[in-house]
C-alpha cells in the first residue's frame, strides 16, 4: 500500500510555491539599485520568495533592508563584492544532505549573500493540516538557510 502522506510530502517540497513558472526578477543578485523608501542606493544581496512575491535584501550604507519590487529601481550595473557566483539558482531542485526523516529533494526558494558566502533558502518542514483537512498552516520557521555544502545538484 502506498503511503499517501509521504507521497504528498515529497510533492510538497518540489512544488514551486510561485506556481508553474518562476516569476521574473526585477533586479539581479549584486545589482546596484535605488531604494525609493530609503532614498538610498545599495546593491541586492538576496532574493527570497514570500506569499506576496519576491522579496529583495538590499545593502545600503551598512544597513540591510528587505523590500518588495515596487520599492526598487534597478540600474543594470553589477557590484563586484564577491568573486564567487552562487552554485545553485532560484527554482532549482536540490538534494538536502541532512534531510533526516523527510524527503531529500527540495526546491531553492531564495539566495542570500551573508559575510561573502552564499546561502540558499529551502523549505525543510511541511505545513500542518487542520484536523478537518480544510486549512493548511505554514510557518516562516519552515525555511532553512543552508550552504552549498549542504546541498547536491539533482541529476536530471
Amino acid at each position: 500500500m502506498t503511503n499517501l502522506v509521504q507521497n504528498l510530502e515529497q510533492c510538497w517540497y518540489i512544488s514551486p510555491p510561485w506556481g508553474q513558472r518562476i516569476p521574473p526578477l526585477l533586479v539581479s543578485l549584486l545589482e546596484r539599485v535605488y531604494v525609493k523608501s530609503a532614498k538610498a542606493f545599495g546593491y541586492c544581496c538576496g532574493i527570497e520568495w514570500s506569499e506576496q512575491g519576491w522579496k529583495y535584501e538590499i545593502v545600503t550604507s551598512g544597513d540591510n533592508i528587505t523590500v518588495s519590487a515596487n520599492e526598487l529601481i534597478g540600474t543594470g550595473n553589477l557590484q563586484s563584492v564577491t568573486k564567487e557566483k552562487p552554485v545553485f539558482r532560484l527554482g532549482e531542485l536540490v538534494e538536502f544532505r541532512f534531510h533526516g526523516d523527510g524527503p531529500p529533494i527540495h526546491i531553492v526558494q531564495g539566495i542570500q549573500l551573508i559575510n561573502d558566502c552564499w546561502f540558499y533558502s529551502i523549505e525543510w518542514m511541511s505545513p500542518a493540516i487542520s484536523e478537518k483537512g480544510d486549512e493548511v498552516f505554514g510557518s516562516r520557521d519552515s525555511i532553512a538557510r543552508v550552504t552549498d555544502y549542504d546541498l547536491d545538484r539533482v541529476q536530471s
